[in-house]
């Protein structure tokens, strides 16, 4: 009974990809700012290889050798993008040659004027915005008016913003929803995302009640492609969102990095063949984005104590797998958005030989992998590192 498990570290980039400038980024590196850190202290990563990969540039004191337990390798990004949706369509072997849409100057009128249609509400703001400023600016007026606070990024989403105590959740994720219907065709954004938040004025919060409405993958992936040879796929945090719920056979959310590891370690000791793919989005949302190196740098850590538990609880037909799906380095103050960059493999196991596979030309070779591994044939990109 083989099981295997993907683990993404959201926004763990290794480094600039060479058309990194193309994207707006230049000398990023998420790896090398956070190795900068007095809070990183990672002896199982860097045992299994993570500072032996292609181009991994950090201080010598940190690599410890040349030897690694784990086949390691440096994926590049085919797709025409550095979000998490384009991310981890390619991790699961689905190439975006083209961009999805994105709203630097906000969204058109026609958009928005649909929206509050069917809505029967208002928009404030409607322009790129961070995350936790966007509340503070806005919660104000929205409390008077009842208006939702609308925003984007440089990724391509659509963020709803709204008070619980002015709109519950479960009212947000109807009005995500009849965005979702409505952000199609040209206008079909990767994500629309609920951002309920709580407080008062000046003292506003983001709560953990965020949902995310995918667009649906416009192709198969390794995701259908196990689950129609009747192989367990399950989806932990925010993977089924992701996709859309494509291809998922059982799914869990979760509250972020430390119920995810705690829900990973639950299902290392369950009975299943397949698939266990899992996302810790908390380096990306809490530190990647507020460019918090410190505190990128120490749930790193937290990671790294816990893969203990993880690696003790493998099967000897187990195989882990720890990657990213794009950069945000949280030194880079340029902008504070995702960055273009390489990302790990970290790929350990009793039946995988600790090789180096080198740099890779898409991240869909994980998805090939897998599929080899889990002895599946499948119609998607990528070739096995196996």
């Amino acid at each position: 009974m083989k099981r295997f498990f993907l683990i993404v570290l959201d926004s763990f980039g290794i480094g600039e990809m060479p058309d990194a400038h193309s994207f707006g980024d230049f000398d990023v590196n998420t790896i090398g700012a956070v190795s900068k850190s007095d809070k990183l202290n990672v002896p199982n990563l860097t045992d299994l290889g993570l500072f032996q990969i292609d181009g991994v540039n950090v201080d010598e004191k940190i690599v410890r050798g040349t030897k690694h337990s784990a086949a390691i390798a440096r994926m590049t990004e085919k797709s025409a993008g550095k979000d998490t949706t384009i991310g981890h369509w390619e991790i699961a072997g689905l190439v975006s040659p083209q961009p999805l849409p994105t709203y630097p100057d906000g969204f058109p009128a026609e958009v928005l004027d649909e929206f509050t249609k069917q809505t029967g509400r208002g928009v404030l703001c409607n322009k790129p915005y961070s995350g936790t400023a966007v509340i503070n600016d806005y919660g104000d007026e929205h409390l008077k008016t009842g208006d939702l606070i609308v925003y984007t990024s440089a990724d391509s989403v659509f963020q709803i913003a709204a008070h619980e105590d002015i709109v519950p959740p479960e009212k947000l994720y109807e009005y995500c929803k009849i965005a979702r219907k409505i952000l199609v065709g040209k206008h079909g954004v990767g994500r629309v995302i609920a951002r309920p938040f709580i407080g008062e004025s000046g003292n506003y919060t983001r709560t953990s009640r965020r949902h995310d409405f995918s667009l649906l993958p416009p192709g198969d992936t390794m995701l259908d492609v196990l689950k129609a040879t009747g192989k367990d796929v399950i989806a932990v945090g925010k993977i089924n969102d992701i996709f859309a719920g494509k291809g998922v056979t059982e799914f869990v959310y979760t509250s972020g990095n430390e119920e995810g590891i705690e829900r990973t370690l639950e299902y290392l000791d369950k009975d299943f063949e397949g698939l266990c793919f899992i996302n810790l989005v908390d380096y990306d949302m809490l530190y990647g984005h507020r460019r918090d190196v410190d505190g990128y740098a120490a749930a790193l850590t937290y990671f790294d104590q816990k893969l203990s538990d993880i690696i003790g609880k493998m099967r000897d037909d187990d195989v882990l797998l720890i990657t990213a799906d794009h950069g945000c380095d949280p030194s880079y103050t340029k902008t504070t958005d995702h960055t273009r960059e390489y990302t790990p493999v970290i790929m350990y196991g009793k039946n995988i030989e600790a090789v180096n596979y080198g740099t890779r030309g898409s991240f869909a070779d994980i998805a090939a992998t897998v599929l080899k591994y889990l002895g599946v044939a499948g119609d998607i990109a990528g070739e096995s590192m196996l």
